[in-house]
């Protein structure tokens, strides 16, 4: 990364639910390199890119495995596949909107 300048971002530990910061046990050089790390994302203020991760759509295909248990695509081609995306999508929002999660 720092050969092609690129400004990477790597995870400084697991953050638990309601806990300010993440938190996590490294040896050698990892713990200068999650030390450093640490520095540039509390400069970053909330406004942080790497913060704004969370608002990107992979919790939602999380939730899609996990929660709904959707795994694999039980249809062959494009076109059904896209349809049944589409199910998967649907039946996902409406039990958002229905509050079960």
């Amino acid at each position: 990364l720092e050969r092609h300048r690129i400004r990477g971002f790597i995870a400084t530990g697991r953050q638990k639910h309601g806990r300010s910061n993440a938190t996590g046990r490294f040896r050698g050089t990892q713990r200068n390199v999650i030390r450093e790390m640490k520095l540039r994302l509390s400069r970053g203020g909330h406004r942080s890119r790497y913060r704004l991760r969370k608002q990107t759509a992979e919790p939602v295909f999380g939730q899609v495995t996990e929660a709904r248990g959707f795994r694999r695509f039980s249809l062959r081609g494009e076109a059904q596949v896209r349809a049944e995306w589409s199910l998967v999508c649907t039946a996902h929002n409406l039990l958002k909107l229905a509050g079960r999660s």
